[in-house]
């Protein structure tokens, strides 16, 4: 065989993901919002597109015959899934463990407060700024002021010694100790606290409660902590009545100041699907949230204008006709991807009600161990694309409104009552229950994780201590002894 460059024809197959298909894959896993401002950018970028109501007659056909197809965007009726395998357009497959998000459900309660709403999108450094020229006696404390300021975090605590302030501005220390009196003095109280004894007492003091009792308390906030009661009242000289009265006092104080300010308000999560029960039927009623779904359609009097002057020019319109019909393709596609978009999460919104059927009726307690691979077989879909439509998407029902990868949680053993192998119990109906045992523990009688091991046993969850305590951390609760003196400290107040 000659050695040597030469030339050959080779056929071969590769699947090639176009810049339409891999958009409509992004599609999938944008909320409702941002699909808002997605379609808000293409209608800048493509003339053809137009947002409104779909009308009747913008269904009909244009009149000429070699008018190319176009298409109108409808929301999903919520009877009918696009049964197309999306995930066949995905080349890998997302993987994680997902946490499980809610946000408080109902309508019932109070509005919020407008003060407090307006203080929240004011930053903890304008706030203090703000106040730091009338409280300062020169423009020599105000400027050193304003500098701790901006060294402040975002609870409102000082962590930069002040000898490296005083080294870093060039002015004695003496100056900047009076500097930090008058931020010590701005609104919130505590701001500036060094220590979180420093910001209580600061607290206190406003509050003309820093006599020599309450200084001792704040002084030993580890005793505190500790619930060691008789040493407490030892050494602060006081009775019990007295010491319920300061434990209280204590309780009122912010230990961080400074998150009153410096963000901006959370954003109000909107949900992408509603689901509803049948009116006297056994059954729901599941429909995406149309105020948030944009509407597109085409503009088919100006399509057809911009064609016939294209036309009208000959030869020289021909590229203002190729780039009409490029507009037109990308206006068809877009239109047809949000409603393949909009079936596709009814498909898989729908899927996820029948697995999850008993939290919808009964409560956290029926929450089923459930997976995307699980519901992906069951619509037969890729389980990519699952994981896709279940990203920052959430449905509002009765119980509230939850991120839908809230449903999605691993299971633990059960035991049947014949003392057989059961169906797996969710992580998250167990952590209910701990959480459901551990509160209504006797003070007197804390529940040892061993003991809750026991307690769960008997209700058919076959789980390990070292499981127990896992969830008991994740949820927030403490081990025995700190919930025995919390609950000790709790009934002295």
């Amino acid at each position: 065989m000659a050695l040597g460059p030469r030339l050959d024809l080779r056929q071969s197959q590769s699947l090639v993901m176009t810049p339409q298909l891999q958009q409509a894959i992004k599609l999938l896993a944008l909320s409702n919002l941002e699909i808002e401002s997605f379609v808000g950018e293409a209608l800048e970028a493509n003339p053809l597109l137009e947002a409104g109501d779909i009308r009747a007659e913008d269904r009909e056909a244009p009149p000429e015959s070699d008018q190319p197809e176009i298409a109108d965007s409808t929301a999903a009726d919520g009877n009918e899934a696009l049964d197309i395998d999306a995930g066949a357009l995905d080349t890998d497959r997302d993987t994680g463990d997902w946490s499980a998000e809610a946000t408080s459900g109902g309508s019932g309660g109070e509005a919020p407060d407008l003060e407090n709403h307006c203080d929240a999108e004011l930053s903890l450094a304008d706030h203090l700024e703000s106040q730091v020229g009338p409280a300062s006696p020169d423009t020599h404390t105000a400027f050193i002021a304003r500098y701790i300021v901006g060294l402040l975090d975002e609870a409102g605590y000082l962590s930069t010694d002040l000898r490296d302030i005083a080294g870093a501005l060039d002015v004695p220390l003496t100056r900047v100790e009076a500097a930090l009196e008058v931020v010590q003095s701005l609104d919130p109280t505590g701001v500036g606290a060094r220590t979180l004894s420093e910001c209580l007492a600061l607290q206190a003091k406003e509050a003309d409660r820093y006599d020599p009792c309450m200084e001792v308390l704040i002084d030993n906030l580890e005793l505190v902590a500790r619930g060691a009661v008789a040493h407490l009242k030892r050494i602060c000289h006081v009775d019990d009545e007295d010491f319920a009265e300061m434990l209280a006092e204590l309780r009122g104080y912010d230990p961080k100041p400074g998150l009153q300010y410096g963000g901006s308000p959370g954003a109000a999560v909107v949900p992408d699907v509603l689901l509803t029960a049948k009116d006297g039927e056994d059954g729901w009623n599941i429909r995406l949230n149309e105020e948030t779904l944009p509407r597109l359609v085409v503009n088919r009097s100006y399509y057809v204008e911009l064609r016939k002057n294209a036309e009208d020019r000959g030869a020289t319109g021909k590229d203002a006709k190729g780039w009409l019909s490029e507009k037109l393709a990308d206006a068809n596609w877009l239109i047809k991807a949000l409603d393949q978009r909009q079936k596709t999460i009814l498909k898989v919104a729908a899927e996820i009600v029948k697995q999850q059927d008993g939290f919808f009726r009964r409560g956290v307690s029926e929450l089923r161990p459930l997976t995307l691979a699980r519901v992906a077989d069951a619509i037969e879909m890729h389980e990519s694309t699952v994981s896709r439509v279940t990203s920052n998407k959430f449905l509002h029902c009765d119980r509230g409104c939850f991120e839908l990868k809230y449903f999605f949680t691993s299971g633990v053993g059960r035991i049947g009552a014949s003392g057989t192998e059961g169906e797996g119990a969710s992580a998250e109906a167990v952590k209910a229950r701990i959480k459901a045992l551990t509160d209504a523990e006797d003070p007197k009688k804390i529940l040892s994780d061993d003991k809750l091991v026991e307690l769960l046993k008997a209700e058919g969850f076959d789980l390990a201590r070292r499981t127990v305590a896992k969830y008991r951390e994740a949820i927030g609760i403490g081990s025995s002894v700190q919930r025995r003196r919390s609950k000790k400290l709790a009934a002295m107040g």
